[in-house]
């Protein structure tokens, strides 16, 4: 059974790529081999899970757009300013920390004036500048500022999740421009020291916010950072198992059909319920552009969604734009709406991400964005319905729990199919009403109920119908009580 090449978001439909999926009773194709998905939630960002649609598809993947929320930060302080950049935000207990770039005397990249700021949030909302008294800036150590010197051009801490970190070591951070970059090291992420004297990588430009993280998948120290490919701003990446020594870094791969574009950040980072996958929200700039002829500079910017298995090879289902700059003046100029790397979840059923907005003006700010949880992507049918088929798949969960989303007139069903395609006992769509709402943990159930106990470990299909709705991750197992 071919595997359709790519869905289409504008149209919500697949035609030349379509194969048909075997009715009910038929003895399907020989079947690939399973893949095991455990109890992991799986995302539709990508079409990895979906072997099939129907034909004339109407099924196809559909990009989620996030909702604009407050402005949690103006960069109005005296030693921020207009050029304040590289924003970080991680959850780290009761706090929402926050990190980026303040002044650069003289707008220079080289400076060694450069700061590094820090902000804090209890809601991730209304963010605080406490008085560190670490830096000095103009005869005052009142401040938030934590660094000071080239360096803080992209500083990019992270809370270190390794189990083998020293306690004394528990931040991490990768900053540095000019072909080197420096690894730093805190106990409370707001003290840093250098590792080492000696740049940890120097194969880059590094001009970019260059950021790392412990990878629960692989064990290992991930690194996404800026190299030049012909003129155009790109991402690399490379592994290191003690944050000091790493491998030669290797160029993100990308589908030959995909257009070749200045990815100027990448804000790379695990899926949070599903660290599995990777997802990268780069800000793209289109350097030939301008906007308003009365501005100085030339280039306008958005901002991507990317999502990958393997952290190197890219899919690139969605070309188009997942934040725009939308009718606001000044996000039409030079070097706006940088996503910040980082995604923090400040209610059980969004999440929270960051974006910057009016870049050299004087109210330079970020702004609090949202989207649904889990909900980056979704497998999408309009109202003329349609169906599509997952590929193999066994599983160690008992229920099957859709997070999904249909118009009123809309609905959902779901078929489980055996080895030989053939419908399961008690779980065909005649055994089953069509489920609709808008739910975070749909369990889904049959006329039998909703035990797949019976089920656990054998080869299966999920056969979905679509109408007018939205399916954005799936996973098997149970849900908590208090969110039944």
């Amino acid at each position: 059974m071919l595997k359709p090449h790519r869905h289409l978001f504008a149209l919500f439909a697949i035609v030349s790529a379509t194969v048909m999926v075997p009715p009910a009773g038929a003895v399907a194709e020989p079947v690939r081999e399973p893949v095991a998905l455990g109890s992991r939630t799986e995302l539709f960002v990508d079409d990895w899970l979906i072997d099939s649609t129907l034909s004339p598809g109407s099924v196809g993947l559909r990009l989620q757009t996030p909702i604009r929320r407050e402005v949690v930060l103006v960069t109005d302080k005296p030693w921020e300013g207009p050029d304040s950049a590289y924003y970080t935000v991680f959850q780290d207990g009761p706090l929402v920390r926050l990190y980026y770039r303040g002044m650069v005397p003289g707008g220079a990249d080289t400076s060694i004036g450069q700061v590094t700021c820090y902000a804090e949030s209890t809601n991730g909302v209304h963010f605080t500048r406490p008085n560190l008294g670490i830096v000095e800036f103009e005869g005052s150590k009142e401040n938030n500022i934590i660094y000071r010197g080239l360096e803080a051009h992209n500083f990019a801490p992270f809370r270190d999740s390794n189990p083998a970190a020293k306690p004394e070591e528990r931040y991490k951070a990768l900053a540095g421009v000019l072909s080197k970059l420096y690894a730093f090291t805190s106990p409370d992420g707001i003290h840093w020291r250098k590792l080492q004297q000696e740049p940890v990588m120097t194969k880059g430009d590094f001009d970019s916010l260059n950021l790392a993280f412990w990878d629960v998948e692989t064990r290992n120290y991930r690194c996404f950072s800026r190299y030049g490919d012909g003129g155009v701003r790109s991402v690399q990446s490379c592994t290191s198992t003690d944050f000091i020594h790493w491998v030669d870094p290797t160029p993100n791969r990308y589908p030959k059909t995909a257009p070749k574009e200045h990815l100027y950040t990448n804000g790379t980072r695990p899926s949070p319920n599903a660290p599995h996958i990777y997802l990268s929200f780069p800000k793209r700039f289109v350097p030939e552009r301008k906007k308003f002829a009365d501005y100085k500079e030339m280039g306008v910017s958005d901002a991507l969604f990317l999502s990958s298995r393997d952290g190197v090879n890219w899919d690139r289902t969605f070309l188009e734009a997942w934040v725009r700059p939308g009718p606001d003046r000044r996000n039409w100029t030079q070097r706006s709406n940088m996503p910040a790397w980082g995604i923090v979840q400040l209610d059980p059923g969004e999440f929270s991400m960051y974006i910057s907005e009016h870049y050299e003006w004087p109210d330079n700010r970020l702004r609090r964005i949202t989207v649904r949880r889990d909900g980056f992507a979704s497998a999408h049918a309009g109202a003329a319905g349609g169906e599509f088929t997952t590929r193999p798949v066994t599983f160690t969960g008992r229920s099957l729990i859709l997070n999904y989303a249909t118009s009123a007139a809309g609905s959902i069903q779901v078929e489980i199919l055996d080895e030989a395609g053939k419908p399961v006992q008690g779980k065909a769509l005649g055994d089953m009403s069509p489920l609709f709402g808008d739910e975070l943990d749909a369990v889904v159930s049959w006329n039998s109920g909703s035990d797949l106990s019976s089920l656990i470990g054998k080869p299966v299909r999920f056969r979905f119908l679509l109408k007018d709705s939205d399916l954005f991750a799936l996973r098997t197992g149970t849900v908590p009580a208090a969110d039944k």
